[in-house]
């Protein structure tokens, strides 16, 4: 695999009973790019998601990450060798601080299932700097103390990204990341995963088309299970089959 290529599907497939959900997809994710995967309600991109990451096992094909065929790991293996995906796996306890939430994923990092850590105030102390410098990357310091149940909606999913941070990813993979926000909570994601991709790989699933044309390189569109169209927002956007399938004529 191109050393350019950090996770690649090769004749990804997944069939449910009878129906292809997924139908022999080739996906190339460049290292250091933003990558979408968009396409019509039901096209497979959820499905696709979930095989990339590990939460359903192919029918056929293969997945490489960094060079290793992933196809048959486990999602909590795959994200300790730093493919991470974010707000599914990355658990916010409402009954916790932001603070102490994002203190348990460097614990998880660091010891694993292990919680011997806590005998050592020096670790613990050591384990808050870093949460605490986490929580201002994603622009939450001023929220460390509250709980998590009580933060809105946007912050909650700045948050989730600062846990995922914490896991330290190579590649990060979002699950639909504006859903349910408002636009100004757009807004302010939009920026922070533009801000957390510097020097990372990021693969999304997103609906929200200006987010794509704002954050993404390259797009790859999916209908019926299948690669329909794949390249720069520009290049898909203009393609009469992705217009007939999903984006429709544009406004003005």
């Amino acid at each position: 695999m191109s050393d350019d290529i950090v996770l690649k599907a090769t004749g990804l497939t997944k069939d449910f009973k009878g129906f292809r959900a997924v139908d022999a997809v080739n996906l190339n994710v460049q290292r250091g790019s933003v990558h979408a995967l968009i396409g019509p309600n039901g096209a497979g991109k959820s499905t696709c998601f979930n095989l990339l990451t590990k939460f359903l096992t192919p029918s056929a094909g293969t997945i490489t990450y960094d060079g290793r065929d992933i196809t048959r790991l486990k999602p909590e293996v795959i994200a300790r060798m730093g493919l991470v995906r974010s707000f599914q796996i990355s658990a916010v306890f409402g009954s916790m601080t932001a603070l102490e939430n994002v203190r348990i994923a460097l614990q998880r990092r660091r010891h694993g299932d292990s919680w011997d850590f806590w005998r050592s105030q020096k670790v613990l102390a050591r384990l808050e700097d870093e949460a605490m410098d986490l929580l201002d990357q994603v622009g939450m310091t001023g929220f460390a103390r509250e709980q998590a149940s009580d933060l809105s909606y946007g912050r909650k999913r700045a948050l989730e990204i600062a846990t995922t941070l914490a896991l330290d990813p190579k590649v990060l993979l979002l699950d639909e990341p504006m859903a349910g926000m408002t636009q100004e909570d757009v807004a302010r994601i939009t920026t922070l995963i533009a801000r957390v991709a510097v020097g990372r790989t990021v693969l999304m699933v997103e609906h929200n088309l200006s987010v794509v044309a704002t954050l993404c390189d390259r797009i790859t569109v999916l209908a019926r299970g299948a690669i329909l169209a794949e390249g720069s927002y520009d290049e898909v956007s203009k393609d009469p089959q992705v217009i007939n399938a999903y984006i429709g004529v544009p406004n003005g």
